[in-house]
C-alpha cells in the first residue's frame, strides 16, 4: 500500500473529513483531493503538513528502517 493510500485509509477509518485535513494542512482542496486519489505526487512537505494536521507521526504511514546493524551510523 502506498503512502497516500495509508493516509486516505487512516482518514476514512477515523471518520475525518478530507476537507478539514486539507484546511489544517494548508493544502488546497483540489490539490489534497488529487494527492488522495494518486493523481499528484505526495511530497515530503505535503506528508509533514498532513501529519501535523492529523497530529500523528509520519512513521505511521512510512516504514523507517536503519540499514545498519547497530542502528547508529559510524
Amino acid at each position: 500500500m502506498s503512502v497516500y493510500e495509508k493516509v486516505r485509509a487512516y482518514i476514512d477509518e477515523n471518520g475525518i473529513k478530507q476537507i478539514v485535513v486539507a484546511q489544517k494542512a494548508g493544502i488546497s482542496n483540489v490539490t489534497f483531493n488529487a494527492i488522495m486519489n494518486g493523481k499528484r505526487t505526495m511530497y515530503a512537505d505535503d506528508l509533514r503538513a498532513i501529519c501535523l494536521a492529523l497530529n500523528v507521526s509520519p512513521e505511521l504511514f512510512i516504514d523507517v528502517k536503519c540499514p545498519c546493524k547497530s542502528g547508529v551510523a559510524r
